[in-house]
C-alpha cells in the first residue's frame, strides 16, 4: 500500500452492540430453554411482534415524559414519510396486536411471553447496551392481585431454576387514575421545596412528571426523593384492598418481599401493582427484572377495557450473573482414510444426523494423527473410524475420546452406544 493510500478502516460492530460467540451462546440457549419451559408451564404461548413499530405507539403507549421516549429512542423517517421506531421496550407491542387482531375474542388465556432485542440510545457500559435482549411476559384480562402474585412467583421461580439466589423482591403499589392526581399534586408542591437539592433534568420533572423523580439515580436526587410524599398514603379503597391482595398471595406461597414506596418504575402507565427483583451480591442493588399492572393501557390504545400485567427481565445482565457449568459435548467426528472411505463416511454422518446426534466430518486430506488431533480440538465425544480394514468388515470403530477406549460394530450398534441405549 503507498503512503498516500488511505488506511483501510476495520470494521467493527456499532457502538453499543456487540456479538454472542460460541462459547457463550450455549448458556443464552439454556437460559431461553429454561424460560420458555417454565412460562409455558404457567399457561404462556409465545407472541412475536415486529421490531420495528410506529413511533406513536410507543409515545402513547410508554409515556411522552419518560426517558425512553425523550431520550433514548432510535427513531427515523422510513422512505414513506412515516416516523418509525426500533421498539425500546414490548408491552406496547402486544397490546397493539392484541387490539389489532382482536385476541380478546378468541376465548382463550391471554398470557403471552416474547424473548428478542430492544433498542435504547444510552451511554454503553458494562451489562448496559443499546441492542439488548429481555425477556417479556404479559397477562391480560386478568384483575385478581393473586395473578400479581403469580406473575413474581414465576419470575422467583425461574431466577432459582438458573441458580440464582442472592436477590430481593421488592413491591409497591403507585395508585390509579382515581387516587394518583392527588398524589401528583402534593408531590408536585414538595418538589418545588426541595428544587435546588435536584438536578436539572429533575427539576424538569416537576411540571412533567413529579413521579419520575424517584428514577433518577443521582445521590443528592435520591436522597431528596427520601423527604417526598409516599404514595402509601394517597391510594384510594380500591388500591388499597388489591395491594393487600397482592401482599397476602405471596405470604402464601411464602415469597419473603419488602415494601419500597418509591419504587414507581420508569414507566408512565403503571397502575396499582409494580415490582422489582434486585441483585443483592457485590454490594450493590441492581435490578435483575421488574415490571408491573397496566390496566388501562388497552383502553388507552381503542381496544377492550381489560386490565394487564407483565416484567421484563434483562437477559445480558441475568447471563452475567450465572455460573452454569459448561454441558458436555455429544458430538461425533468421522475420521476416514481414502475415496471410499469418504463415501461411507458422508453416508454414516447422514445416518447419525438423522437420529439427532451432532455429526463433524473430516474433509481435508489429513492422515489419521491429524484428524485426531481437530476432533480433539473441537471437543468431540467420540471418534467414528473408517478405514479399509472397516469398510472391508462392514464393522466400525468408535472412540470414547474421554474414557480412551474403543469398541467395534454395526453401524445401528455404534449409534445405539453414542445416544446410550443399551
Amino acid at each position: 500500500m503507498s503512503a498516500d493510500a488511505p488506511a483501510r478502516k476495520e470494521l467493527t460492530a456499532v457502538k453499543g452492540t456487540h456479538d454472542i460467540l460460541p462459547g457463550e451462546v450455549e448458556v443464552w440457549q439454556r437460559v431461553e430453554a429454561a424460560a420458555t419451559r417454565l412460562f409455558e408451564s404457567y399457561g404462556y404461548r409465545e407472541l412475536r411482534a415486529p421490531i420495528i413499530e410506529p413511533t406513536e405507539l410507543f409515545e402513547k403507549g410508554t409515556g411522552e415524559t419518560t426517558d425512553i421516549v425523550t431520550k433514548e429512542m432510535y427513531t427515523f423517517v422510513d422512505k414513506g414519510g412515516r416516523s418509525i421506531t426500533l421498539r425500546p421496550e414490548y408491552t406496547p407491542s402486544v397490546a397493539r396486536a392484541i387490539v389489532e387482531h382482536r385476541l380478546d375474542l378468541l376465548g382463550l388465556p391471554m398470557r403471552y411471553y416474547y424473548i428478542g432485542p430492544m433498542f435504547r440510545y444510552d451511554k454503553p457500559q458494562k451489562g448496559r447496551y443499546r441492542q439488548f435482549h429481555q425477556m417479556d411476559v404479559e397477562v391480560f384480562a386478568e384483575k385478581d392481585p393473586a395473578v400479581d402474585a403469580e406473575i413474581i412467583e414465576m419470575a422467583d421461580a425461574l431466577l432459582r431454576a438458573l441458580g440464582v439466589t442472592e436477590t430481593e423482591t421488592l413491591i409497591n403499589s403507585v395508585g390509579c387514575r382515581a387516587c394518583r392526581p392527588a398524589y401528583s399534586r402534593a408531590l408536585r408542591e414538595a418538589a418545588a421545596l426541595v428544587r435546588d437539592r435536584l438536578c436539572p433534568d429533575c427539576q424538569r420533572k416537576i411540571e412533567t412528571n413529579p413521579l419520575r423523580i424517584f428514577d433518577c439515580k443521582i445521590d443528592g436526587c435520591r436522597e431528596a426523593a427520601q423527604t417526598l410524599p409516599k404514595i402509601s398514603a394517597f391510594l384510594c379503597q380500591d388500591c388499597r384492598d388489591h395491594f393487600a391482595g397482592v401482599r397476602a398471595a405471596l405470604d402464601l406461597y411464602g415469597l419473603a418481599y419488602k415494601i419500597d414506596p418509591n419504587m414507581v418504575r420508569g414507566l408512565d402507565y403503571y397502575t396499582k401493582t409494580t415490582f422489582e427483583v434486585v441483585n443483592l451480591s457485590g454490594g450493590q442493588q441492581n435490578a435483575v427484572l421488574g415490571g408491573g399492572r397496566y390496566d388501562d393501557m388497552m383502553k388507552d390504545f381503542g381496544g377492550p377495557d381489560i386490565p394487564g400485567i407483565g416484567f421484563a427481565l434483562g437477559v445480558e445482565r441475568l447471563v452475567a450473573m450465572l455460573s452454569l457449568p459448561p454441558e458436555p459435548r455429544r458430538a461425533v467426528y468421522v475420521v476416514h482414510m481414502g475415496e471410499k472411505a469418504r463415501v461411507e463416511a458422508l453416508r454414516l454422518a447422514r445416518l447419525f444426523r438423522r437420529a439427532g446426534v451432532e455429526t463433524l466430518v473430516e474433509y481435508g486430506s489429513r492422515g489419521f494423527k491429524a484428524q485426531f488431533s481437530r476432533a480433539n480440538k473441537v471437543g468431540a465425544a467420540w471418534v467414528l473410524i473408517i478405514g479399509e480394514d472397516e469398510l472391508a468388515k462392514g464393522l466400525f470403530k468408535l472412540k470414547d475420546m474421554a474414557a480412551g477406549t474403543q469398541i467395534e460394530g454395526a453401524p445401528a450398534e455404534l449409534l445405539a452406544v453414542v445416544k446410550g441405549k443399551p
